[in-house]
């Protein structure tokens, strides 16, 4: 069984995998597989900085399609963890991940810093807050426009 800091690895490594792209299909689908097996089948995770205010995902079901949605990003040339640090706390159960992604994206660098508060039972999520820079990841990979448009639309 995972620890709790082996959990939270787990997650950022995975996503790093699909994000770096060249998964043949069935290792995507795989990948996504092991991603959503590092949360319980009832669990509560929100991204309370999520500028268009998204709704909790409440399943593993629900965590692999988060993890599978839109597609991968084309242009990532490097997308790693990095200044990863696992807080623990006085729950056992309960660790901070405070870390950050860089990587570069069409010939562009960039970091984007998160802080997921995470509770693991049994080696499975069970709750996380996932704190993260959602303005720098659209600029990451060239969304800003697109994320200016459905702010400015959902005001309407």
């Amino acid at each position: 069984m995972r620890t709790p800091e082996e959990t939270v690895r787990a997650v950022a490594a995975g996503v790093c995998r699909l994000m770096r792209g060249g998964l043949t299909d069935a290792e995507e689908s795989a990948q996504l597989d092991a991603l959503a097996a590092c949360y319980a089948e009832h669990t509560d995770v929100r991204h309370p900085f999520d500028p268009m205010g998204g709704p909790p995902l409440t399943s593993r079901a629900e965590l692999r399609e988060h993890f599978g949605a839109g597609g991968r990003p084309s242009g990532v040339e490097r997308y790693d963890v990095v200044d990863d640090h696992v807080h623990r706390t006085a729950d056992p159960e309960v660790v901070v991940f405070e870390f950050r992604y860089a990587g570069v994206v069409d010939g562009r660098a960039f970091t984007l810093p998160c802080v997921f508060v995470v509770r693991v039972r049994d080696g499975e999520i069970v709750e996380s807050r996932d704190y993260l820079d959602h303005i720098a990841g659209a600029r990451a990979f060239g969304r800003l426009p697109d994320l200016a448009a459905a702010l400015g639309a959902s005001q309407a």
